[in-house]
Parts: C-alpha cells; structure tokens; sequence
C-alpha cells in the first residue's frame, strides 16, 4: 500500500512540474535568492539611490522570473541550469556608488561566472566567502576601497578565473604565492594599491597575457619565470630591483613593458632586436648602459629610457631603426655628438622609415653642432629637445633650443671631451 502511494506522489509531481514548465514558468534557486538577499543587506541603504539596480531589488517576486522588469531592472544574470530552476551566473552591479561592506555576504552561488563591482566605494575585506564561486571566470573588485590582505582562498578555489582585477583599492601584504594556481587565468590587475613584497613564482599560467602590478610596494627581483605568454607587463612605480630578466628575450609575443620609477640597473638589452615589441618605458630608473643589438629588424614605436644614468656616447643605432617614432633619453650623461642620421629620420626620413615625431634628448653632455637638417624643422612639426647639453650654439630662436640653456663650460668638461 505504501509503495504503490510513493508512485501515486511521483506521478503527481510530474504533472504538477509538467504542467508548470509547459507555461514556461521557472523559480530562482531558493540559495540564489538568499545569496542575492545577502548582497544586498551588505549594501547601506543610503547608497541605493533612485533608479540603480539595488534599487530595483524587490524580493516580492521571484527574481529570475522578473529579471529586466519593474522589480528587478538590472545588476544579475539568470541561466536555465538545472531543469525546472533558473540559477544566478553573473552578478554586475552598475557604478552607482554603492557603499557598506560585503564582508559577511553569503555568496552562495555555485553557477556564478562573472562578478563585478567596479567603481564604486566598498569597504572592508574582500570575503573568503568567495571561495564558493568554483565556476567564476571573472572577478572585478576594481576601483572600490577593499583593504586588507588578498584572501588565499582566490588562488585555492577559484581555478578557473581568466579575468581577475582587484586594482585600485587599499589591499596590502604580499601576492599570494598559489596565484600560480590560476592556470586558466588571462589578465591579472592587481595596480594601484599597497601591495609589497616579491612577485611570486608565476610560470604555471600559461594562458597569461597581461599582467599590471604598478603603483605598489612591490620590491625584489622582476622574476625570470614570467609567463612566456605575455603581451603587456606593466610594473611602473615600485621598488623593483636587479637587471632585466633575460626571459624577456624569450617572450614572442611580448609587445609594451612599463618597468618605470622603479630601482633597476645595469644594461639595457634585449630590447632593440626584440621580435615583437612596440613600447618599452625603462625611465627613472638606474640604468648605466645601452647594448647595441645584433641586428635592427626592431618592431619598437616607442622607447623611453630618460631619468637614468646612461654613460657613453649617443648611439647611432636607435636613429636607423626604421619604425621608431618616439625616443626620450632625456636626463642622463650621455655624451659625444649628434649624429646627422637623427636629424635625417626627424626631417626627412626615406621610403618606408617611419619619421621621429618625438625626439627628446635633453639633459644630456651632447657636444659640437647642431645636425644641419634640424635647423630648418618647423615648430609643431615634431617635438624636439636638445635644452641643457654642451652644444656648441643652441640658439633660442629654434624651437627646441627654447626653455632652458646649455651646460657650463665647466659642468660639460667633466664628461664631455
């Protein structure tokens, strides 16, 4: 008798289903709801400004159901995951400059693949709460006021990120050395925030293409196991330390490298004969040296190697690479003449070769005249420096004379011949 009044109950609950999925109607996961609940809670209600997404947040309704409708305008995402039940897959707050803190939020929502926050003015710790998220793909804390430490709990749950920027915070302490976890990961934006210590081992990711740790406390050594598969690294404005790796050389798709206002000496190279990149931007730093590459089939638009402590004289190299347009070596000790085949690429470069827009070679120990075909170039034609050298006549009257003079005669002796 029992068992045939199990069957009777299944057979209801199939048409009672039956009949709900043929009107096309589905419920939110009663721990979505709750999760989504919880995020708001978080949130201080003076922040939930008229016409936001959390405004918008009416637990009334099923939220899935009503998704994009009075109740519930925006800020998630629904998928038909498991039959008969709609699961929350992202969550994207809009900027509306949410405050409060998410700290205790319960985030519950294993089928969630994006979550972002961006610009807007969270506080507290980023939760190990979000440990849940084993199916996230992309993590956007961005541009919010999180601080203390980044949780372990990224690197040892969340395997599958491809996306994660927690930049433009107050997060402090060190990266965490099982980052290496993250083999799925793609872009990592960890900048502008109060991060220190070493750059850990990274060599696991493979897939990693962008890298930005700038504006941190970040000190040690640039790390020789850098993902080969990195298209932009961008470290400006730390404590950096040491030479240039030489993996950099091995990095064939590498094309922008922001290694600025950091601490790093020795010779620059690798990176005039570098097979693909474009901008390298090496200045303030203390550099004392420039290696002439073996050949000049260099892809560089860009390079800015100022703010250093170059000795010797102005190479001749960097006027006959044929698709660099601006150079900055402003502000190092660099010495002997200018050769003609600057003022050639500046004034009238042949078929092919790409002219210097930007020519900055100021505060330097340059001597003798000024190339010939420079006299001739015309203001806003391009923008060129030769202020505070040894030239023999740098008159005011040529553009880029103009805003300071040249050295003393006895300053220049020093290094000058």
């Amino acid at each position: 008798m029992g068992h045939l009044l199990s069957i009777e109950l299944v057979l209801v609950l199939t048409i009672l289903f039956g009949l709900l999925t043929s009107k096309g109607e589905s419920k939110t996961y009663w721990g979505d709801i709750e999760g989504l609940k919880s995020l708001k809670k978080g949130v201080t209600s003076t922040s939930i400004t008229p016409g936001s997404c959390l405004s918008s947040w009416d637990f009334s309704v099923d939220p899935c159901d009503n998704l994009f409708s009075s109740k519930f305008s925006c800020g998630f995402r629904c998928d038909l995951v498991i039959t008969g039940l709609k699961r929350v897959t992202d969550i994207n707050l809009d900027r509306a400059g949410y405050t409060g803190s998410i700290s205790s939020s319960t985030f519950t929502f294993p089928y969630l693949e994006t979550l972002d926050f961006t610009d807007n003015s969270f506080t507290g710790v980023i939760p190990n709460s979000l440990s849940n998220l084993g199916r996230l793909r992309k993590l956007f804390l961005s541009g919010n006021s999180f601080s203390g430490y980044i949780p372990n709990s990224i690197g040892a749950s969340l395997t599958q990120l491809e996306e994660l920027y927690l930049d433009n915070n107050h997060l402090q302490g060190s990266i965490p050395v099982n980052f290496n976890n993250l083999v799925s990961l793609k872009r990592l934006g960890l900048h502008q925030n109060k991060l220190n210590g070493w750059i850990p081992n990274l060599s696991a990711l493979k897939n990693l293409v962008f890298i930005d740790v700038s504006n941190n406390l970040i000190s040690g050594r640039i790390p020789e196991t850098l993902p080969s598969t990195l298209v932009q690294i961008l470290m400006r404005n730390n404590y950096l330390t040491g030479t240039l790796p030489v993996s950099l050389s091995h990095m064939g798709s590498l094309q922008v490298i922001d290694l600025s206002h950091n601490l790093l000496s020795g010779t620059v190279s690798s990176v005039f004969d570098h097979p693909s990149l474009q901008q390298v931007t090496l200045s303030h730093n203390k550099f004392n040296s420039l290696q002439e590459p073996r050949n000049l089939k260099s892809e560089l638009l860009a390079l800015d190697i100022s703010y250093n402590d170059l000795h010797g004289e102005l190479p001749v190299f960097m006027a006959k690479m044929q698709k660099i347009s601006a150079l900055s070596l402003e502000k190092n000790k660099l010495t002997g003449m200018i050769h003609p085949e600057y003022a050639i690429k500046t004034v009238s470069p042949g078929t092919g070769v790409s002219p210097f827009v930007r020519l900055l070679l100021g505060g330097n120990y340059l001597h003798g005249p000024i190339p010939r075909p420079l006299i001739g170039l015309k203001p806003g034609s391009a923008v060129v420096s030769l202020i505070d050298n040894c030239l023999f006549r740098c008159p005011s009257k040529l553009f880029f004379c103009r805003g300071g003079v040249q050295k003393s005669l006895m300053a220049c002796k020093n290094l000058s011949p």
